[in-house]
């Protein structure tokens, strides 16, 4: 495996890191020193990682539980905090938040002693903000099937700082067969590890319309070792549909009522269901016109 690797783009603006299994798009917003300064401040934090996390990896892809473990590095811990959040309810590994937490390390470093207007982190669609007062970052919402038609905005006087989206189509093995799901959530770790949940719960349990295969088959190192991920999914009726996404619906409700996401938006075969907290944006903040930052 070759080393981290770090470059800006073509446009000038955005440092693309890349180490491995990561990849993250960079970009910063304010004056010309503060923005180069806070590039090396990612660069710097970047290198060791990816090791970091190789290095704990056998009690990471371990279910976690109320109580957070005591690990090591800080990645692993943000991983481990998230994931105990849930951990009561339900099968949860803190590798289910490993790209939200890697953006959100990356961006605490860039972001420390820095002046800077605006910020994110991009880690294949897992996305960490900072936003100074007054400000706002406006991003794509991926996997709905309408290409960048979708969209939001979050200001910098809303409890967000994370973005994240989960699916069977995605990175990572689903236990559901959601096209997409999207969470807002005060982190991206916490929101990386909502989506998956919730993703999770969008399904329709031994329906002979849906193929699972064990996941220690298809990755044998999976965190999931034999529990059944969704490979394919045969057409399904409106009525199918609707109840698969209710169930979701359900999941993602509960977790904006007991404040660990402040919305969720949910995808399968072309409908949707949103769940937002009241003092939240509001669902017409997902479908913005101007292009977006992410």
């Amino acid at each position: 495996m070759n080393g981290p690797q770090a470059a800006l783009q073509p446009d000038g603006r955005r440092l693309h890191l890349h180490h491995g299994p990561i990849d993250l798009i960079v970009e910063a917003f304010g004056e010309t020193a503060e923005i180069r300064a806070a590039y090396v401040q990612a660069r710097q934090r970047f290198e060791t990682i990816l090791t970091e996390l190789v290095e704990e990896l056998p009690e990471l892809r371990r279910p976690a539980a109320p109580l957070p473990r005591d690990f090591c590095r800080p990645t692993a811990r943000r991983m481990e905090a998230a994931a105990a959040l849930f951990a009561s309810e339900t099968f949860v590994t803190p590798m289910a938040g490993v790209a939200g937490a890697v953006a959100d390390e990356v961006l605490c470093a860039m972001t420390a002693n820095r002046r800077l207007e605006r910020a994110y982190i991009n880690n294949g669609g897992d996305i960490a903000l900072h936003l100074s007062p007054g400000t706002t970052l406006k991003a794509a919402i991926a996997g709905t099937g309408r290409g960048f038609g979708d969209r939001l905005e979050i200001a910098a006087a809303d409890p967000v700082r994370g973005i994240a989206t989960s699916g069977r189509h995605g990175r990572s093995h689903s236990l559901g067969i959601a096209d997409a799901v999207t969470v807002l959530a005060s982190s991206a770790a916490q929101a990386d590890i909502a989506a998956t949940l919730i993703g999770n719960a969008v399904d329709l349990p031994l329906h002979p319309a849906i193929h699972r295969r064990p996941a220690r088959e298809l990755s044998p190192d999976s965190d999931l070792g034999d529990r059944l991920v969704t490979i394919a999914v045969d057409p399904l009726d409106l009525s199918e549909i609707d109840a698969a996404l209710d169930g979701g619906a359900a999941t993602a409700r509960h977790f904006v009522a007991t404040g660990r996401i402040e919305a969720a938006i949910l995808y399968l075969a072309g409908r949707e269901r949103v769940c937002v907290r009241a003092q939240s944006a509001s669902p017409e903040q997902f479908r913005l016109e101007e292009p977006a930052y992410a």
